[in-house]
Parts: C-alpha cells; sequence; structure tokens
C-alpha cells in the first residue's frame, strides 16, 4: 500500500491522503520528518473561559529500511507543549479529561507530553497478499481509537483538540504498548496490551507502568479514496483521580480523501466513540464530524462538528448530581492561508471561532446557553509530498501500492 496511508502508529488513512513530510535518504534507511507548530492567541469566552498566548507543537522522526524480507519502522516523536503551554494546557471550553495540581482540568485542554512516542515497527510478509505487523514502544498508541486528531488530515488546520478526545483518541500516548496485527492489501486486524493510565501532570517523564489493558480493531480500505475502522479497548484504571475505576472504550470511524478545486485536497472523517465506566454504568457517546477543503495550494477552509454526552463530574460542577449528564454539541469553522515558503516547508496564516450549544442546566455556569471562543496563529510545517513521492520506498515490502 502507499505511504499516504500511514496514519498516527499503526492506524490506516485513505491512500489519497494528503502528507505533509519531508524525506532523505541515509545509507540504507529512509529518513521522514513530520510535524507542525501553531503559534496562536486562544481565546474563550464566558464566565468558564480564558485567554492564553501559547505554542501548540508535535515533531516526528520515522527511519525506515529493509530487514531481510521484512520492513523495520524506528519513530520518535516530540513536543514542547509543557514549557509553551504550562502546566494547565490551553483554554478551550467544555473540555474535559486528565488533572492539573491534583484537580481535574475542566475547559482546558491539557499538554501533551514531551515524548509523544518511542516505538518500533516490523512489517513481515508471510504469504501472497498477506503480511504481519509488530508494534512495541515505551511510549505509543495501542490499536484503539481512531487516526489521532494531530494526524487526521480533515483536522490537519485546527490547532485545537476535540471536545470528545477523551471518547475517541485519548489512548494516543500510551506508556507501554505491544501490538500485533495481520493485514492484507485492504483490511487489517489488530490486537493491544498496552498501559492504560493517563500520563500524570509531570509531562517531562515515562510514566511507565504494567500493561493491565487490552484492545482490538479492525479497518478496512476497500477503495484508495476510502478508510473504515471499529474498536473496542477495556483500559485498566485509566485516571489518577479515580484509582479504583475502569473503562470500556467503543467506537468507529470513517475517513475520505477526494480532491478539491484547482489540485487542492479534500479530507473528511467521522468518528463516534462511546464510554462505559466500571460495569453497569450508562454509555455515554460522542460524534464527531470533520472537513479540511484546499482550495489550491495556498487556501483551506477547515470544520468540525460534535456532539458528546458529559457528566457534571466530568465538567467540574460544584453542585447537584455528579452523575447528571449534558448534551453539548459544538461547531467550528476556520481558514488558513499560506503566505511564505521557507526550506523544507510553509508558513500559513488562521484562524477558527467556534460556537457552543449546552443545555439549560449549564447556562448558570458558562453565563450564556452559547459559549463562544476564537484561536487566531501562525502555522508552520513541511511543505506537501507529491502522491508518488518517495520512489525509494515503492519496492520495500508493506510500502507497495
Amino acid at each position: 500500500f502507499s505511504h499516504e496511508r500511514m496514519g498516527s502508529r499503526t492506524t490506516w488513512m485513505p491512500d489519497s491522503s494528503p502528507m505533509h513530510a519531508t524525506h532523505r535518504m541515509l545509507g540504507d534507511w529512509t529518513m521522514m520528518l513530520h510535524g507542525v507548530a501553531f503559534a496562536q492567541y486562544d481565546r474563550q469566552g464566558s464566565e468558564r473561559g480564558d485567554a492564553q498566548l501559547g505554542i501548540v507543537d508535535w515533531e516526528m522522526l520515522m527511519a525506515m529500511r529493509r530487514v531481510g524480507t521484512g520492513l523495520l519502522h524506528l519513530h520518535g516523536m516530540v513536543s514542547l507543549d509543557p514549557l509553551t503551554l504550562g502546566g494547565r494546557g490551553y483554554p478551550l471550553l467544555l473540555q474535559t479529561g486528565e488533572s492539573y495540581g491534583g484537580q481535574p482540568l475542566h475547559d482546558r485542554q491539557h499538554p501533551h507530553d514531551a515524548l509523544m512516542e518511542l516505538a518500533a515497527i516490523f512489517q513481515q510478509p508471510v504469504g501472497h497478499g498477506l503480511a504481519v505487523e509488530l508494534y512495541g514502544g515505551l511510549a505509543g498508541e495501542p490499536a484503539l481509537g481512531p487516526v489521532a486528531f494531530m494526524h487526521r488530515p480533515s483536522a490537519q488546520n485546527d490547532p485545537l483538540a476535540p471536545l470528545g478526545h477523551h471518547w475517541q483518541d485519548a489512548t494516543h500516548i500510551s506508556f507501554g504498548v505491544l501490538t500485533a496485527g495481520l493485514y492484507s492489501r485492504r483490511v487489517k486486524l489488530e490486537g493491544s496490551w498496552f498501559n492504560g493510565r493517563e500520563p500524570d501532570e509531570n509531562r517531562w517523564d515515562l510514566d511507565l507502568g504494567g500493561l493491565d489493558s487490552y484492545s482490538a480493531r479492525l479497518t478496512a480500505n476497500p477503495t484508495g479514496r476510502v478508510s473504515l475502522s471499529g474498536w473496542y479497548g477495556y483500559l485498566a484504571q485509566p485516571e489518577a483521580l479515580h484509582p479504583d475505576e475502569s473503562l470500556h472504550r467503543y467506537g468507529a470511524s470513517a475517513m475520505y480523501g477526494g480532491r478539491g478545486p484547482r489540485g487542492g485536497a479534500w479530507s473528511n472523517a467521522v468518528i463516534w466513540g462511546a464510554n462505559a465506566h466500571g460495569s453497569g454504568s450508562a454509555v455515554r457517546h460522542s460524534v464527531t464530524a470533520e472537513s479540511n477543503l484546499e482550495i489550491g495550494p495556498r487556501n483551506a477552509l477547515f470544520g468540525r462538528a460534535e456532539y458528546v454526552q458529559k457528566s457534571a463530574e466530568e465538567l467540574v460542577l460544584p453542585s447537584g448530581d455528579p452523575d447528571r449528564a449534558f448534551d453539548i454539541r459544538s461547531i467550528v469553522l476556520g481558514y488558513v492561508r499560506e503566505i511564505a515558503s521557507i526550506p523544507g516547508g510553509s508558513i500559513g496564516v488562521g484562524g477558527r471561532g467556534s460556537v457552543n450549544f449546552v443545555p439549560a442546566g449549564l447556562a448558570s455556569f458558562y453565563g450564556t446557553r452559547t459559549p463562544a471562543g476564537f484561536d487566531l496563529y501562525f502555522r508552520v510545517r513541511p511543505t506537501r509530498m507529491a502522491p508518488a513521492g518517495m520512489d525509494e520506498m515503492d519496492d520495500m515490502p508493506g510500502m507497495k501500492h
């Protein structure tokens, strides 16, 4: 399959997905550098909002080479979020998940750990049109959830996380992962054994723990433009503030990569994710729909619509039943324009605005039923690779078209 299919860790995307990266040959190794940095002014309104100047970033180095008849990948991924955003992360209305200072975060997105991935993949053909894949890492991502939001083409120009992040792809940083997969050209079945606990408040270390959680994921790419996936996972005691509570996570996603006007790309994703805390507890759902439309090489429009069920406890409401669920809806629209080229990359300027819709039971906490926010940014990233790029790897196992 094409290298454009490679999503976050072992996930698949449509073969038609745009890829922004630089690559070089270093002896027998093919080196690829991915990444993005958003220097942003983030302002979230309402009585629970805040404003912040900060930088959201991630950088990833991949090294690939043949080993016998197989293919070895070495992955390293880092972020300066803990330094540029601080321990509480950035403001984001109605966002929940993880903690700071021993207290649950709310209306903020936590920073990512400085070390986001340190892992290896080995792919080995075992028959005509069939191969096995082994993935392991001190920091990595189990076979649970969709392509992580930072790597989804449909979200490539949005610097802020989805409100359903902890219902969908929050395990994209897990400290201790082992995954085995079997795949053909169009179908892939994976299973993982991993450390289910979320990263702690020290974002600079490795939070290694026992491999006590498990997951499975089935992905199908019926055409070069479509990728479908479904998953289930059991997470043992994922939250530090609820050490006796485990979690079941379910979900499915559909991704589509089409053509935009004037040679651009059109990337779309629909994701459903659900959490069930403990045995017999209610299942809370989330749905995210994203789209990114490139209009030629310089302009892009993007949007996201979400529905998430969050409890009073997750939203850290000071009174009332902690298990009471609230239906939250959100709409995001944004635009970015490339303004300059730099060696190996480009600079864009853009922004996004969001309007959230909350039930009457939340209006008193936010001062409105439609809390809103905006984010303005400069973005730096590698240039887009041509779809036929990296020809050196076309004859390598696991990378053929």
